[in-house]
């Protein structure tokens, strides 16, 4: 029997939503003093459960707001579950928001320690793979510079870097393929297929179809927070095109 790397068992997350538009805090407190706020539950995921094998490569597909960023954010730990089981086996690298992690004051070499920390990775290991990340993110002087002075691009080339030179057992990318220059995104969809080539299990979120089918064996098709259609990417992503072109 086959390893699993990931595993969620009636996995639900809700948020409570204001019913009605509230303009300024001073309106919010007074109403929320006065008891008068009524709430909505919204389920980002519901009731969703999944087994990733070790070593599978997996799309994650649907329109805005169907609870692609919502589910990687649960397997990350990023937020947990208001209810159900996330079960991950192996150490995660969550490339969702690049550089989400950094100290704006802290100069680039200093912010890899601590990205790397936040990552479970010891001073040891970073030690070892400092030159790595440095020579990968390829930010000259830069990297002596506090990160408050960076562009988006050098912060995620920075994020990236940190994630992808530390050697994590899976990996989960939320359109992160988009970002920063054509060189940056040339090399690293180059380092992504060396790490999905090596066998790592892996979680991509994007809105490119092509991308998708070329990164992935597997895809789910998420819907208002559920599993609409899961299996092969050419498949599915098929399906998919068909449903948005039908509901333009």
């Amino acid at each position: 029997m086959e390893e699993l790397a990931i595993k969620m068992k009636n996995v639900t997350m809700t948020y409570k939503l204001t019913e009605e538009k509230i303009d300024s805090f001073k309106e919010f407190f007074v109403k929320f003093l006065q008891r008068k706020i009524k709430y909505k539950e919204f389920y980002a995921v519901k009731t969703l459960n999944l087994e990733i094998k070790k070593g599978e490569r997996l799309g994650i597909i649907g329109h805005n707001g169907a609870g692609k960023s919502t589910l990687l954010k649960l397997i990350s730990g990023v937020v947990k579950p208001t209810s159900g089981e996330v079960i991950v086996n192996g150490t995660i690298a969550p490339l969702l928001e690049l550089g989400a992690g950094f100290d704006p004051d802290l100069t680039g070499k200093r912010n890899i320690y601590l990205n790397g920390a936040i990552l479970g990775k010891s001073k040891k290991v970073l030690d070892e793979k400092l030159k790595e990340i440095i020579e990968y993110a390829d930010l000259g002087e830069f990297i002596n510079v506090p990160v408050k002075n960076y562009s988006s691009g050098m912060r995620a080339r920075l994020g990236f870097a940190v994630a992808t030179q530390i050697n994590p057992d899976i990996l989960i990318v939320d359109e992160i393929l988009g970002v920063g220059d054509q060189n940056f995104r040339d090399k690293s969809t180059a380092k992504m297929k060396e790490l999905i080539n090596s066998g790592k299990t892996v979680l991509l979120v994007s809105h490119s179809l092509d991308q998708i089918q070329e990164l992935t064996e597997k895809v789910i098709w998420l819907q208002n927070g559920e599993i609409k259609e899961y299996g092969a990417s050419s498949l599915v992503c098929e399906n998919y095109k068909k449903y948005m072109s039908n509901t333009k």
